[in-house]
């Protein structure tokens, strides 16, 4: 299969393409061209590289969404640095762990984390650091002066095994870097198109002059988390607009208010923590989602109810639940339109997903087996041979990525997802997939939300616990009957706790860790 395109080359193409009129990044006020940008992240690469960065060197971003965001992500690639993502919610120790663990050569940060930064830097082989805002430090460059400067970049060799890395959210352990070739992402982003076709130049170019797949994205979610990161890099490379909100917390009525305005046809969002807020703000009159064609989460499951109603707001709007992880992308996907809004979500998959049993074959339909993924897959973690190979391993001479999710498959080749099995709860033998018995939670018409997980019990060995959010007063013992009708007796919590507000990260995901001290503080 060739895969001659990495993201550089094909950024290359796409600032030398587009009409330098044509609109590429919208932050709330700030505006920038395609031509702004392809000037801006070639100042940028090149001051990168004449800091002491060379190809293949990693370039960590500590940043919150913004135009800079982009236009850095797009530098780093531009000059053949590994991009690699930061969550800026660590500390000083977590954020010291990442750099020096990735090797950073360069790192841009906003300067809310200067602070932090400056705490860990001298412990770091970072070369080149870049501030964004603020009083610029001495040992670092100010972003602004930097894009600005005009700086030419020489031409690069870019290669297709040039790569990208996501760290993971480090939910089993410390964050792992997974090391993915650029050129595997993009045949990912791409599905159902031959090789031949998205990885020559000739075709790239016709399509970005012809604005085949180019999109109008807004993008909900964290850049600095992967499924933001990867339908960003995917509008971009399609010459496309990325639309992102200011603001440090998430703002449905902004959300709502900017895609009417800029007119965007993709919208991306992680389950009910986006869904569920964008859809009272809709039933409230609050902006529009009219002109979306597809509104896609990936990363935790939503429910019916809620994709319906968002149904109901635009003509023409198809939903996808997009199955996938950090070490694992396109394992299956479900797409509804109001002609089964409502339907259970049942996942489908191309001929490289199997869900398999302990023995690493195949199960038989109506079987739970692990979901692992072969195909453009990535190399594996960094500077970690041991879960690489326990994460990787192959198949009858093929190698898969199995991230951890077990699922159900059926007789039509679709799959039930369960959940995560580093979630997964023990009840007196029996286990208990947490997302399941949460989705049910969220079916009661009081509860916005809902975390599930065990508790060390004398008798059960765990006892499942949930926290839940509600809007509206609800009795304990009428949410666990409510469990109980759609549920087998040993998935019901056996203490469930309302809370203000059930704890999840800025990219929508459960912070199940924050959700157990609320219970046992």
């Amino acid at each position: 299969m060739p895969q001659e395109l990495s993201f550089g080359a094909i950024l290359e193409t796409v600032v030398t393409t587009l009409d330098p009129a044509q609109p590429a990044l919208v932050h709330g006020d700030t505006r920038r061209s395609w031509g702004e940008v392809a000037q801006r992240s070639a100042s940028l690469a090149a001051a990168m590289l004449a800091g002491g960065a060379v190809a293949g060197d990693r370039c960590a971003l500590l940043m919150r969404n913004s135009a800079e965001y982009a236009e850095a992500m797009i530098a780093c690639l531009r000059a053949r640095l590994v991009h690699v993502n930061v969550n800026y919610r660590y500390t000083g120790e977590e954020l010291w762990y990442i750099l020096d663990n990735s090797d950073a050569a360069v790192c841009v940060y906003d300067a809310e984390f200067a602070p932090l930064v400056d705490s860990i830097r001298s412990r770091l082989p970072t070369k080149v650091w870049i501030q964004l805002g603020g009083d610029t430090p001495a040992f670092a460059q100010d972003f602004e002066a930097t894009a600005s400067a005009g700086h030419s970049l020489p031409p690069q060799d870019h290669q297709p095994t040039d790569m990208l890395f996501i760290y993971t959210g480090g939910t089993t352990g410390l964050p792992k870097g997974v090391m993915w070739d650029q050129a595997a992402l993009w045949g990912l982003m791409n599905p159902g198109v031959e090789p031949a076709q998205i990885h020559d130049v000739a075709a790239l170019t016709a399509d970005l002059k012809a604005g085949v797949g180019r999109r109008k994205a807004l993008i909900l979610p964290p850049l600095m988390h992967g499924t933001g990161l990867i339908v960003a890099l995917g509008t971009l490379c399609r010459g496309g607009t990325l639309v992102t909100l200011p603001g440090a917390n998430f703002d449905p009525g902004d959300a709502t208010t900017t895609c009417a305005r800029e007119g965007c046809d993709y919208v991306v969002i992680v389950g009910d923590a986006f869904a569920r807020p964008i859809l009272k703000a809709l039933d409230a009159g609050i902006g529009s989602i009219a002109t979306v064609e597809i509104m896609i989460s990936s990363g935790t499951m939503w429910s019916p109810e809620v994709k319906a109603g968002l149904l109901g707001h635009a003509p023409n709007l198809m939903i996808v639940d997009s199955l996938g992880s950090s070490e694992g992308l396109g394992l299956g996907a479900a797409a509804q339109t109001k002609d089964n809004a409502g339907a259970p979500t049942k996942f489908m998959a191309d001929g490289n997903t199997l869900i398999i049993g302990d023995d690493m074959k195949p199960v038989p339909s109506g079987t739970m087996g692990r979901i692992a993924r072969g195909g453009l897959i990535p190399r594996g973690y960094w500077k970690d041979p041991v879960k690489s190979a326990a994460t990787f391993p192959e198949i009858d001479g093929k190698r898969y990525s199995i991230p951890g999710d077990f699922a159900i498959i059926e007789e039509d080749g679709s799959f039930t997802l369960l959940g995560r099995g580093s979630q997964c709860i023990n009840t007196g033998g029996e286990k208990v997939f947490p997302e399941e018995v949460e989705e049910t939670l969220k079916t009661h018409a009081a509860i916005d939300d809902a975390l599930v997980f065990g508790l060390p019990d004398e008798k059960w060995g765990q006892c499942v616990t949930a926290v839940v959010e509600a809007h509206a007063p609800v009795d304990v013992e009428e949410l666990r009957a409510h469990v109980r009708q759609h549920l087998a007796g040993y998935k019901t919590p056996k203490t469930v706790h309302i809370v203000k507000k059930v704890p999840r990260a800025p990219n929508g995901k459960a912070d199940y860790a924050a959700a157990k001290a609320m219970v046992t503080g």
